[in-house]
């Protein structure tokens, strides 16, 4: 089943981009083929050690205010995904975001991760991580060499 779960995060993450490129971000809950992918029950959890820690959205309408409000002070948000690591019921996304500040202009960069449980197909909940190896480790898994 893993294998089908490392495929529905990688079209999550491309629905997401093109959602972002198309400015349509806010209508995120509405587009069909990113719907499709969220359990009816998703819960997204703020990043570990970001200025979302400890929030919580649910419901594909709350995943979808959520992200646009994180928007709101940036010009450009962008997730590259580098890895794709599964793990039973999660996968592991290592990836590298990208933000440029609205009313600064000040860009942003940094090797991040999330980890995205799924259940039936879709994804049931998401956790974003500033740490990498925090969240390798919250899905079990050893740390890995810097990357440097």
């Amino acid at each position: 089943m893993s294998r089908e779960n490392v495929e529905v995060v990688r079209r999550l993450y491309a629905e997401l981009g093109q959602a972002t490129r198309d400015g349509e971000l806010p209508d995120l809950a509405t587009r069909p083929a990113l719907a499709a992918l969220l359990h009816p029950d998703v819960e997204l959890h703020g990043t570990i050690g970001g200025l979302s820690e400890g929030s919580v959205a649910r419901g594909p309408e709350g995943v979808a205010k959520f992200m646009a409000d994180d928007g709101q002070e940036w010009d450009e948000v962008v997730f590259e995904p580098q890895e794709f690591v599964d793990v039973e019921d999660r996968v592991v996304v290592l990836q590298r975001e990208r933000r440029r500040g609205r009313h600064s202009g000040l860009e942003l960069a940094a090797d991040t991760a999330a980890v995205l449980w799924l259940r039936d197909g879709l994804v049931r909940r998401a956790v974003g991580y500033m740490d990498q190896a925090e969240a390798l480790a919250a899905a079990g898994l050893p740390p890995r060499a810097s990357r440097g």
